[in-house]
């Protein structure tokens, strides 16, 4: 019965925590590889931080610059880990892994949500370093707060390793993703409001902000700061839209494009 109306859901639960656990080898194999990407936000985090925290006024973030810094210092410590999930679905294409895998006993939208929940998982986790690290970005060390962001970070983890993979499975060659991720990555998180308020950013750029994703991610991060700790708002009201919204936005965001991914990774897929 199970050959008529697919596979079991014990094999589709098997499949994905397959996925996540090839993520999670992936990432404790090369400690070498998450300290290098650790050290781009930790030197922003302890240099910008500190160098511009005399040259920002506090009123101009709404309290330290530091403590304004710390939501985008977290978005820079998963950005590069969730992206490169639609990185290696190519070079897995590429060399053949891939069709290994989808022999596995699973529908092809399982596999994809299974990458997907690996790389989510595989940043969130390397973001939750830095999240210990709250008290060096101006922030109280409690429980509450640190669940809090870890919450929205994985949030924002799914949302980006979802647009990776659902861009991916559309290009045929690793290195035609790799310029593309170095094109858009630095004006995404510069235009999300990371390092400085986007009202003081040129409002040619508003449109780009408006469908920029790190934005209601930082939004989302300086919400759930101003929730849980009690900081006051930043110098964007800790965004243009509440907390909820932002959350909401996120979330919608990973689920239309993880379904828009499947359905091209089905379609691509059944014709190679």
């Amino acid at each position: 019965m199970s050959s008529s109306t697919g596979p079991a859901p014990r094999c589709e639960l098997r499949a994905v925590h397959a996925l996540v656990l090839r993520e999670l080898m992936r990432l404790t194999a090369n400690p070498g590889q998450v300290a290098m990407l650790m050290l781009q936000p930790l030197l922003f985090l302890f240099t910008l931080g500190g160098g511009l925290s005399t040259l920002v006024p506090d009123h101009a973030v709404g309290g330290s610059y530091r403590s304004y810094l710390f939501p985008g210092v977290l978005l820079m410590s998963i950005q590069a880990p969730a992206l490169n999930v639609g990185f290696r679905l190519i070079i897995d294409r590429d060399s053949g892994v891939l069709r290994e895998t989808l022999v596995a006993p699973a529908r092809r939208t399982t596999l994809l949500c299974g990458i997907c929940l690996g790389g989510c998982v595989s940043a969130a986790a390397q973001g939750a370093v830095l999240i210990a690290l709250a008290p060096a970005g101006g922030l109280p060390y409690r429980p509450l707060l640190l669940l809090g962001l870890l919450a929205q970070l994985t949030l924002c983890a799914f949302a980006l390793t979802a647009l990776g993979t659902a861009i991916a499975v559309r290009i045929r060659r690793a290195e035609t993703f790799a310029l593309l991720l170095s094109l858009t990555s630095a004006p995404f998180l510069f235009t999300s409001g990371a390092f400085v308020p986007r009202s003081a950013l040129p409002g040619w750029l508003d449109p780009l902000a408006a469908v920029n994703p790190l934005a209601y991610a930082c939004d989302a991060l300086h919400g759930t700061i101003r929730a849980l700790a009690g900081h006051p708002a930043t110098a964007d009201g800790a965004g243009r839209l509440p907390l909820a919204a932002n959350t909401a936005a996120l979330l919608l965001t990973g689920l239309i494009a993880l379904y828009l991914g499947a359905r091209s990774f089905d379609r691509h897929q059944a014709t190679d």
